[in-house]
């Protein structure tokens, strides 16, 4: 097996964004075009989760308070694919997995649908509530 065909271990890619709305758009792209490169032939659930976490990001963190960032981190951990979306935490708000969607609510299904949708999926915070990563897996295709 030559060295071409087995895809290197590690980051793939890390981009910066500013915590706003428009930024879920470019960080969709961002991961699209890093997981095209890195050979992953399917990108539409990691396009799709990373939309909705950085969307959480921006509405639940003191990332989407003026000047506030995101940062997206793409990872080949070898079967699988780790996304990372760092924000700047909150002092009010924790990542929540509702049981079960409220159909009748606007918003509130971006974490259950990471939960359905990736093979795992979590979060950690630092000291403070200071920077808070929300991560999730997906199989490599």
């Amino acid at each position: 097996m030559g060295a071409e065909t087995v895809p290197a271990l590690g980051l793939l890619g890390r981009v910066d964004l500013p915590g706003v709305a428009g930024s879920v758009s470019t960080a969709r792209r961002y991961v699209r075009s890093v997981l095209e490169d890195s050979g992953q032939l399917d990108t539409y659930d990691a396009e799709l989760l990373v939309s909705e976490l950085v969307s959480n990001a921006v509405r639940h963190s003191e990332s989407g308070r003026a000047g506030g960032r995101v940062t997206v981190v793409v990872a080949n951990l070898g079967d699988v694919i780790r996304i990372a979306v760092i924000d700047e935490g909150s002092s009010t708000c924790v990542p929540v997995l509702p049981s079960e969607p409220d159909e009748e609510a606007e918003g509130g299904r971006g974490l259950w649908l990471v939960s359905e949708v990736a093979l795992s999926w979590g979060w950690y915070e630092g000291a403070a509530g200071r920077r808070r990563a929300v991560w999730f897996q997906l199989a490599r295709r």
